[in-house]
């Protein structure tokens, strides 16, 4: 079950079961989830926010009053960036007052203020656990739809036998992964062709005409699809990053190969052409390196237009894709050029971003982008990438579904 692209706010409350957290955050990124942590005063006894950030590649939060966050408003943010909130631990006293809609912490605060399923991994004492007072708090949140793992049996921390240890972290995975099961998303059943990254176009065996993109963008956009329950083909070029999980990858190196690769892979709901592919091909590509001859001019290139990737998935007829969706990376004129794409293409959607060497956008980690139809233009702030493609395949699955209405 993949739940890859899915983004999981763990809340590390008190006890010494929170060494089990490291190896969760652990195993959730080898399954291409994201994860933001909570460190609570109590959690920070048994695991260091050192060792946390270090794991999750992201700042701690630990501060309900943190003056280091942009607007002070952190535990809203974090309830709504998430897909699902986990509490692993779960200690007495946070179960306590999750029940009792307590708020004098972030962690109790943010869980207050969660519209975000929330999954607990209860740990403590034997005899907590039994008491009359926990089990009424755990039947109020379940009453609430508060999820649950665990507690197991075994031996605990304090000596004693019994109820109350920590889920183990296969278990808790599982757990996770049914509550953010994709199977039930808004794209189950939809295939969906994703291209990304540059084209390399060759000039001889050890030379090639390309571009800065990165693929960050469209593995994100990958990832996002298969979070939302379709089923996803990667036509990456050259890249150096990771190729996401639970998405089928199929690497290319020109833009012959990449329209060979989506043609293949038809048929398809959606495409959405994110890769920066090369404009032009060289004719006179030779098979052997090209030699610098001194007193010589420099050879000739020529040059040929490459196939256009999305006009073409634009104009299938019968066999288009339902929404066919194109990118405009543009140094200047960015509104004007994105929208006479649109035209020229024929695609429903074009999302239109600035790749001017001042804004980063080419092999950074953020972007902000514009979405324009022949009838709408919405202007996104600048995201980080994973939420541009979190947001933008949400954007798809509302204009599906309204196409299938």
């Amino acid at each position: 079950m993949s739940i890859v692209g899915r983004r999981v706010l763990l809340v590390i409350s008190g006890g010494v079961a929170a060494y089990k957290s490291l190896e969760l955050i652990r195993r959730l990124q080898d399954k291409g989830v994201k994860v933001s942590c909570v460190l609570t005063k109590g959690g920070a006894q048994f695991v260091t926010p050192m060792a946390v950030s270090a794991l999750s590649g992201e700042k701690v939060h630990d501060d309900l009053f943190s003056l280091t966050d942009d607007n002070g408003m952190a535990h809203i943010q974090l309830s709504r960036q998430s897909d699902l909130v986990v509490v692993a631990p779960a200690s007495a006293d946070l179960l306590a007052k999750m029940a009792l809609g307590l708020a004098d912490d972030l962690a109790s605060t943010l869980l207050l203020a969660s519209d975000k399923p929330i999954l607990v991994a209860p740990t403590m004492n034997l005899f907590m656990w039994q008491h009359p007072a926990t089990q009424a708090n755990i039947a109020t949140l379940r009453s609430r739809g508060v999820l649950q793992v665990g507690p197991g049996s075994g031996d605990l921390a304090c000596g004693e036998v019994g109820d109350g240890r920590m889920a183990e972290v296969p278990e808790i995975i599982a757990a996770i992964e049914e509550a953010l099961a994709p199977a039930n998303g808004p794209l189950k059943g939809k295939k969906a062709i994703v291209t990304s990254g540059p084209t390399h176009e060759p000039i001889d065996p050890v030379r090639f005409i390309a571009n800065r993109s990165s693929g960050k963008q469209g593995h994100a956009i990958a990832a996002a699809l298969a979070a939302l329950g379709a089923e996803v083909t990667l036509v990456s070029g050259p890249v150096t990053i990771p190729d996401p999980a639970g998405v089928t990858v199929v690497k290319v190196e020109t833009a012959v190969e990449m329209l060979e690769a989506c043609t293949k892979a038809l048929p398809a709901d959606i495409a959405v052409c994110a890769a920066a592919v090369a404009d032009w091909r060289v004719v006179n590509a030779s098979d052997e390196k090209r030699k610098k001859v001194p007193g010589a001019p420099p050879p000739t290139i020529e040059l040929t237009p490459n196939p256009d990737i999305l006009a073409t998935l634009s104009g299938l007829g019968p066999t288009r894709p339902a929404l066919v969706v194109g990118f405009a990376a543009e140094t200047e004129k960015l509104i004007e050029h994105a929208q006479a794409k649109l035209a020229r293409k024929g695609c429903d959607l074009i999302v239109a971003n600035d790749v001017s060497p001042a804004s980063g956008t080419f092999g950074g980690d953020a972007n902000s982008v514009h979405l324009i139809t022949a009838d709408s233009f919405d202007s996104w702030p600048q995201l980080a990438k994973d939420d541009v493609a979190r947001r933008l395949a949400a954007h798809i699955a509302g204009l599906l579904a309204a196409k299938d209405q």
